[in-house]
């Protein structure tokens, strides 16, 4: 097990961290930009190094000030959190070639993740079902309102680069996708630099589910799932685990195939396999396809740790140091049911927009535990 690990991020995810450290008995490194100096994570953390401005362009995404601070600690791993350079590939082959130890996938691993066509051929290619829909490389506007016919009214435009509903429009009619398209590339180029896209059905009755997995670059497992339908603007405002009226039957057949993504790419470390499902007659085995992988630790973990009783950051650490996967899938256990919700200001008047403004008064309710 490691002695020291830096973690590169901030804010709560790093005080979860620090605190599954401290409870191993590892020692942590915080860095910090100058205007969290006083944060919380530094507060936790056995040593703290300031990394640069108040930006994060000039501090947290900062690559090479925060491997320059892991080496300068004698830290032997840097664990990312989530955001900020979680899933950057560059920044993983930069970890490694300093001699430290990346706790996440692989470089490779995340690449191949990473585009939304790329991944979906991938996982056709494992025999993880996939959406119907166009996911090649000619983005002629001709071209692509071909497919939409071939697949079938109402289809989803999605940015391939996409992510938090960016990119994505929903079209019922050819007469609406010319301009539906134009739309979803603008968004597309100036939220990530690619305006390519890939068309889907449009499955009008959806829930979305999500399974936690783990792989030591051999193996995987999946730690069940958690269900995120509700959401708001295609960000998640509600996650719960295990999902309402899901059948043993359903839950085999997605963990399944959550097992076979990971292992289709060697995945190492925690993950999250996304899917969109047909509920227009329940949850059915035969209704479900394979949307996107997040190579990450989720902000939604908890929910899962609420209902296997399971540290997900402990895993992290032990796979990343070298060791196997902590449990078969037969030993993980499923107990009980949690929650996690998103807080959000909105001005309601205006759509449920967000909105800024000064927080008067929070109250939160007592835990209730049986």
């Amino acid at each position: 097990m490691f002695r020291k690990i830096l973690i590169a991020n901030r804010g709560e995810i790093a005080c979860r961290i620090i605190a599954t450290a401290r409870r191993l008995g590892i020692r942590t490194v915080a860095v910090h930009s100058t205007a969290d100096a006083r944060a919380a994570h530094v507060a936790m953390a056995d040593e703290a190094v300031a990394i640069g401005q108040p930006a994060p362009a000039d501090s947290y995404l900062r690559a090479d000030r925060i491997i320059e601070a892991a080496l300068k600690t004698g830290a032997e791993a840097i664990h990312p959190g989530y955001g900020f350079l979680s899933e950057n590939p560059d920044f993983v082959t930069a970890v490694e070639a300093a001699g430290l130890t990346f706790i996440g996938p692989s470089a490779e691993a995340i690449r191949a993740m990473g585009l939304k066509d790329a991944a979906k051929a991938l996982m056709e290619q494992a025999g993880v079902p996939v959406v119907p829909g166009y996911h090649g490389a000619d983005q002629d506007d001709a071209h692509l309102e071909g497919a939409a016919e071939a697949i079938g009214w109402p289809v989803l435009i999605k940015a391939v680069a996409g992510g938090g509903g960016k990119g994505m429009r929903a079209v019922a009619r050819p007469a609406d996708f010319a301009a539906a398209l134009a739309s979803a590339r603008s968004e597309a180029r100036a939220a990530f630099g690619n305006e390519a896209v890939l068309i889907e059905k449009l499955i009008e009755r959806p829930r979305h589910l999500e399974l936690q997995i783990f792989g030591d670059g051999t193996d995987a497992v999946h730690l069940y799932e958690r269900d995120c339908s509700l959401q708001r603007r295609h960000q998640k405002v509600i996650e719960e685990a295990p999902a309402p009226g899901m059948t043993p039957e359903m839950r085999a057949a997605m963990g399944e195939a959550a097992v076979r993504a990971a292992r289709a790419i060697g995945y190492r470390g925690a993950g999250t396999v996304e899917f969109i499902v047909d509920a227009s007659d329940g949850l059915r085995p035969d209704r479900f396809w394979f949307m996107e992988m997040n190579t990450r630790l989720q902000v939604e973990h908890p929910v899962t740790e609420a209902v296997t009783g399971l540290d997900l950051v402990e895993w992290q650490l032990r796979i990343a140091a070298g060791e196997g996967l902590p449990l078969t899938q037969d030993r993980i256990p499923l107990t009980g049911h949690a929650f996690e919700a998103r807080l959000y200001a909105e001005d309601v008047p205006a759509g449920f927009l967000p909105a800024t403004g000064t927080l008067a008064h929070l109250e939160f309710p007592e835990t209730v535990r049986d």
